[in-house]
C-alpha cells in the first residue's frame, strides 16, 4: 500500500489556517525569534510520532539558518518596511510591490519547508519514532529562546498545541 503521509507544505497550510494559529505563530516569531517553518516542521513530526531532539533540531536548523537569515528574513524586513515607508511608501503603488514581496517571502518559506521535509523524511526512515512526540513545539521554542517563555509565548504555544491535537 502506498504511503499516505501528508506532505509538510500541505500540513503547514492546514495547521496555520486553524483558528488562532497564524497569530500564535507570529507572536512566537516576534516575541521569541522562533522560525515559523521550523515550528510547523516540528508539529508535522509530532503528527508522525517522531520526537525531535534538541541535537537533531540544532543540526537541521544549521542546514536552513543561512537561507532563513539571508533570504526569508531579508524579504520579511523589506515587506514590513514598505508598510510605513520609505517615501514614497505607503501608497497604492507601493502596496502592490509589498504584496509582491509577500508572495516571494512565502515562496522562500516554501523552499525552506521542502528542505525541512527532506530532513524529516530521513528521521522517519531512520525509525526515530516515539510514543510521545508532543514536546516538539517546546523543543523549538527552547532552541530559539533559552529562557523560559513569557506568558504571551506560552499562551501562543498552547493555541498551536490545541490546534495540532485537533488535526
Amino acid at each position: 500500500m502506498a504511503d499516505q503521509r501528508q506532505g509538510l507544505w500541505d500540513f503547514a497550510l492546514q495547521l496555520y489556517a486553524a483558528p488562532g494559529v497564524g497569530e500564535a505563530c507570529l507572536t512566537l516569531q516576534d516575541e521569541c525569534r522562533v522560525d515559523v517553518p521550523l515550528l510547523l516542521f516540528s508539529a508535522w513530526l509530532s503528527k508522525q510520532s517522531v520526537a525531535l531532539t534538541a541535537s537533531d533540531l540544532a543540526r537541521i536548523d544549521g542546514i536552513v539558518a543561512d537561507w532563513r537569515s539571508e533570504v526569508v528574513q531579508a524579504l520579511r524586513a523589506v515587506r514590513r518596511r514598505l508598510k510605513s515607508g520609505p517615501y514614497p511608501a505607503p501608497t497604492t503603488v507601493t502596496e502592490a510591490l509589498r504584496n509582491g514581496v509577500k508572495g516571494v517571502e512565502l515562496s522562500s518559506e516554501k523552499i525552506e519547508l521542502a528542505v525541512l521535509e527532506t530532513e524529516g523524511e530521513a528521521l522517519i526512515a531512520a525509525g526515530a519514532f516515539a510514543v510521545d512526540a508532543t514536546g516538539n513545539l517546546a523543543v523549538v521554542l527552547r532552541h530559539f529562546r533559552a529562557a523560559d517563555p513569557g506568558a504571551k509565548a506560552a499562551q501562543a504555544l498552547a493555541v498551536i498545541e490545541t490546534a495540532l491535537a485537533a488535526l
